[in-house]
């Protein structure tokens, strides 16, 4: 091997060190693709690291709030996907600490398999996988009648509403949602839109279809907050991690707090009403 070979390998050893997290396990990489077979990181590979790492910390602090420091806790991972979300609580909180137990719940039954044969050859015996969408899911008997905490990471369109209705039914101390290609609201809206634009100005927000795709987007999270807020949560909204990264990149930190906040509930339905969106009251944001 030349000299500039070596050196370029102890650059690119020095750079993974300097991103995994203490504990990580690198066999659990490799199987998750994110590590080359030789241990190196790609530069896509890199950003989905960074994001999950990133998205990891909230949560870890999250989990140490919980009674035992989160060490029994139980966790629901919704839209998993491949689970790399999942995965990475297990293997850097759960696996230490000897309790607790990570729900994968995911529609796509050949990465359902995949995922249950992963953990099967890691030895990761608290971790389950549930072939079902996030809608059914509150009713699943494989999942237990509490759970600590919610994730879903870029679960695609309405799967994050279902993420939080399963949230509430369980009673989740904490939900932590990183939105996804939101497009429910943007139909309701294009449905509406000749009425709409009659109606108000700002509807002129929404008149090309680039600009109803993005006002849904942003509209949708906006109603999500304040729906959890009515049902008793202290929410947060920050972005996840620095643009280059991702698009999709907002996150919604969720608490339980008990208390319901009137006033959320009151300028939902204000919202709902002046976007021309009532009939979702009924549907996606029950407030009864």
């Amino acid at each position: 091997m030349s000299k500039a070979s070596v050196a370029k390998a102890y650059k690119a050893e020095a750079e993974l060190q300097e991103i995994l997290r203490p504990g990580q396990s690198i066999e659990l990489l490799k199987e998750l693709h994110i590590l080359t077979r030789e241990g190196r990181l790609n530069q896509d590979s890199r950003r989905k690291l960074k994001q999950v790492y990133h998205l990891f910390q909230f949560i870890e602090k999250l989990l140490g709030e919980l009674p035992e420091e989160g060490a029994q806790a139980t966790l629901a991972d919704h839209g998993a996907g491949k689970s790399y979300l999942g995965f990475i609580i297990y293997d850097l909180f759960f696996q230490p600490r000897g309790g607790g137990h990570v729900y994968g719940i995911e529609t796509r039954a050949e990465l359902v398999e995949k995922s249950r044969a992963l953990a099967a050859r890691l030895g990761f015996e608290r971790m389950s996988f549930l072939n079902i969408s996030a809608a059914e899911s509150a009713d699943a008997a494989e999942l237990p009648a509490q759970v600590d905490v919610v994730t879903a990471l870029h679960a695609c369109d309405t799967a994050t509403d279902d993420a939080i209705a399963f949230g509430l039914a369980k009673q989740a101390r904490f939900m932590v949602l990183v939105p996804c290609c939101q497009a429910e609201v943007a139909g309701c809206l294009r449905q509406s839109k000749a009425l709409a634009l009659s109606r108000t100005p700002l509807a002129e927000l929404w008149r090309h279809p680039l600009h109803t795709r993005e006002i849904g987007s942003q509209l949708t999270n906006v109603l999500r907050c304040l729906y959890l807020e009515a049902h008793g949560y202290q929410v947060t909204v920050t972005e996840l991690v620095g643009w280059e990264h991702s698009l999709k990149n907002e996150l919604i930190i969720a608490r339980r707090t008990g208390h319901r906040k009137a006033s959320a509930a009151t300028r939902l339905q204000e919202l709902l009403a002046q976007f021309g969106l009532d009939a979702l009251q009924e549907t996606r944001f029950r407030l009864h």
